[in-house]
């Protein structure tokens, strides 16, 4: 099997960056996205001024607003976010050809993962997930990285491997979609975490125990879903993890910064153009967590600075005073 023409559906940062990755790699790119303005700017100037200005794209990509024109590319990126994902691929033509999920999240009104959402929304197609630490504006530079591709099917993980992956975009190959997805939603949420350590000034020894007793809570919620404990301590775990918590290039850990310097997460995320996708999976996240019985005391306590029922001080007092037990617990 050969994957010659991709489709990237969503003209965001992270959409557009990608888009330049595989052309990078050769081969004509077709990007979806819903702002005409964007469509229009990459058609006459190659750039996205609105989400990646600064950086001129490959003459190779194209741009449409139309989902019709996906019908004539091999594969497609889905790269819109999480909680708009069902609403773009049911209004999506002809829907039997492979699509990598490079979104991260789990949809907030049904509790699922997101490739249990794709393939309700558009079925017929072999399911793939691209995660790993990725942030947008440095793949669009081509500075070296390297990915999770999680595919069930070994010969069209193979062949999108060989489309998508390159020198500086080293694509890794698993069949555990599960865990690529879970690491991807969770690190979100803990990125929040993070941010908040950062804007209270708690200090870096904080936000180190706290990425470590998070990917303790990521690992607990991955095995009890069935992922496999590898995947989660990969690059689509703990890589990604420790990237996002760690940058305000991170949508999400710079709403934690916010969050811990004393602004409403209302107010910030009615300020930004851009989506923190942990702002939408806490809820549901702290939701699934307890209805299994999985101990989650970071991912609630995100939750309920998200919801406003708790502030800063609350939470980490809360944190704090918890039992002592076992560190494998």
């Amino acid at each position: 099997m050969k994957i010659e023409r991709l489709a990237v559906i969503g003209g965001g940062a992270w959409g557009t960056a990608l888009a330049q990755a595989v052309a990078a790699h050769g081969g004509d790119t077709l990007l979806w996205a819903l702002e005409e303005e964007i469509v229009a700017a990459v058609n006459a100037d190659h750039c996205n001024p609105l989400f990646l200005p600064g950086v001129t794209l490959s003459p190779s990509i194209s741009a449409t607003g139309d989902l019709r024109d996906l019908e004539s590319c091999d594969a497609w990126l889905v790269v819109t976010p999480a909680q708009h994902m069902r609403s773009v691929l049911s209004r999506a033509p002809r829907c039997g050809r492979p699509m990598v999920l490079c979104s991260k999240g789990i949809e907030e009104r049904t509790g699922e993962l997101l490739d249990k959402v794709a393939r309700a929304a558009c079925p017929g197609g072999e399911i793939a997930v691209l995660s790993g630490p990725t942030f947008a504006h440095e793949v669009a530079a081509g500075l070296p990285t390297a990915v999770t591709l999680a595919c069930e099917d070994e010969r069209i993980g193979e062949a999108l491997r060989d489309r998508i992956g390159h020198q500086a975009f080293r694509t890794y190959l698993t069949n555990d979609v599960i865990g690529a997805e879970i690491g991807g939603a969770v690190k979100n949420v803990l990125a929040i975490a993070c941010g908040v350590v950062e804007g209270a000034g708690l200090g870096q020894n904080a936000r180190a125990a706290l990425i470590g007793r998070g990917f303790a809570e990521m690992t607990r919620f991955g095995l009890a879903f069935g992922a496999r404990r590898e995947t989660l301590a990969g690059l689509s775990g703990l890589g990604d993890l420790v990237l996002t918590c760690s940058s305000t290039s991170s949508r999400n850990y710079s709403l934690g910064v916010g969050i811990g310097e004393g602004r409403s997460a209302a107010e910030l995320l009615a300020d930004r153009k851009t989506v923190a996708e942990g702002a939408f999976t806490a809820p549901v996240l702290a939701r699934l967590a307890k209805e299994k019985g999985i101990d989650m005391p970071i991912v609630e306590a995100v939750d309920a600075l998200i919801a406003g029922r708790a502030n800063v001080d609350q939470v980490l007092d809360a944190l704090l005073s918890r039992p002592s037990k076992s560190e494998s617990v």
